[in-house]
């Protein structure tokens, strides 16, 4: 990944040629920073930018140090002009660092994600069809805990081979209406959501709306899993046996058993704007949280589900700003309710109020028609099915 570096620069440069012109310094900003543990590169860059997804544009690497695209704690960061131009540089630091990539920072802080990047996963409607399951566990129990053995149907694996047990949480999917209108993209929780809500409070999680083929066409996208053990195959047959090495819940029926997600995560990236914004980009679900109005929502540090993936261009470190759809209400006042002219011209009376900012997400993991990304600043609540647009949308 560390060879792909330069070339992601590369290739975001040419993609930001029209923000070269309108980069800002943020008032008050500093000339030099000691970067510190725990800092991250997005909040490295708030500190200097107006608009923290610019920092391709205003990084200058240095390359007399190893890996220059990289920042350690320690490393100096300097403020200085080049042909007008504000840039920042990496000095290295006042001594010679002993560099342990783990230690490099990170776009935005793991510890909030970690569960998203390392368990999480939606699996493809093929997949998940044709998936094995467990069908019971020893001793006729109905669950099974480490060192149970499970019995897994439709399990084509060699004795010894290790995979992981998947709870499928939630399903996407999307409606295309009947009457023309643009097609609407939806994520269900599957059986049993208060349940999985309250063994682990982080889960993606939404009320309905059950989809209805009465609405229009329905096209399944793919089903949200958590990984929450893994097993050992024992004996292959049909149904095989698998011994339970590890479980963070009682594994039961209908749980899937899929390979180890082996793809290393990919931490080196940067805040950038996206090239286009795929047409109806929404917020389909998120970490939820409930507002003293009874409503879900998220806010600042939270993961949201979104409704494009790498297949629309989606890709990590993209930044996103979402808005809420302004609410249509009745002027009553050239159109009181006793006047004829409300009568006779309904659909004037009533008006549109314009979208209201709420923050800013950046992505940090892909699927082919879904993303994650986390709420990385904000000024108010995130709502489901909220629109994004470009990072500097007003």
């Amino acid at each position: 990944m560390l060879k792909k570096l330069p070339a992601i620069f590369a290739g975001l440069a040419l993609t930001l040629v029209a923000y070269a012109a309108t980069v800002e310094l943020k008032p008050g900003h500093p000339d030099t920073y000691v970067v510190r543990r725990g800092d991250t590169l997005w909040s490295i860059s708030n500190k200097f930018l107006k608009k923290p997804w610019q920092w391709p544009e205003i990084w200058q690497a240095n390359g007399q140090i190893k890996n220059p695209h990289l920042i350690f704690p320690g490393d100096v960061i300097n403020l200085a002009y080049l042909d007008g131009g504000p840039r920042l540089s990496n000095s290295g630091g006042p001594h010679a660092r002993v560099e342990q990539l783990e230690d490099a920072v990170k776009p935005i802080a793991l510890e909030r994600i970690d569960k998203f990047l390392k368990r999480t996963r939606v699996i493809d409607i093929d997949q998940f069809k044709n998936a094995p399951h467990v069908v019971g566990a020893e001793e006729a129990h109905l669950r099974a805990t480490p060192g149970q053995l499970v019995y897994v149907r439709g399990l084509d694996a060699a004795p010894g081979q290790q995979l992981a047990i998947v709870r499928v949480l939630g399903r996407y999917y999307e409606i295309v209406p009947r009457n023309g209108e643009p097609q609407r993209f939806y994520r269900d929780s599957t059986d049993e959501p208060s349940r999985d809500h309250e063994i682990r409070g982080d889960l993606m999680w939404r009320h309905g709306p059950q989809e209805s083929s009465l609405a229009g066409k329905v096209n399944f996208i793919g089903y949200e899993g958590l990984q929450i053990g893994t097993v050992r195959v024992t004996k292959a047959a049909n149904p095989s046996s698998a011994l339970l090495l590890a479980s963070d819940i009682e594994v039961r029926p209908g749980d899937l058993v899929l390979p180890l997600d082996d793809k290393p995560y990919d931490a080196q990236y940067v805040p950038h704007p996206p090239k286009q914004v795929p047409a109806g980009m929404r917020v389909v679900a998120f970490t939820d949280t409930i507002d003293p109005s009874g409503w879900m929502v998220a806010g600042r540090d939270q993961v949201l589900a979104l409704s494009h993936g790498a297949a629309d261009g989606v890709e990590n470190g993209q930044v996103y700003s979402i808005f809420h759809p302004g609410e249509q209400v009745n002027d009553n006042f050239d159109y009181s309710p006793e006047s004829g002219k409300k009568f006779f011209h309904p659909k004037d009376a009533k008006v549109q109020l314009p979208e209201e900012y709420i923050g800013h997400v950046m992505i940090f993991r892909t699927f082919d028609h879904v993303s994650y990304g986390l709420v990385v600043d904000g000024v108010k609540p995130v709502h489901l099915l909220d629109p994004l647009y470009e990072p500097d949308h007003l």
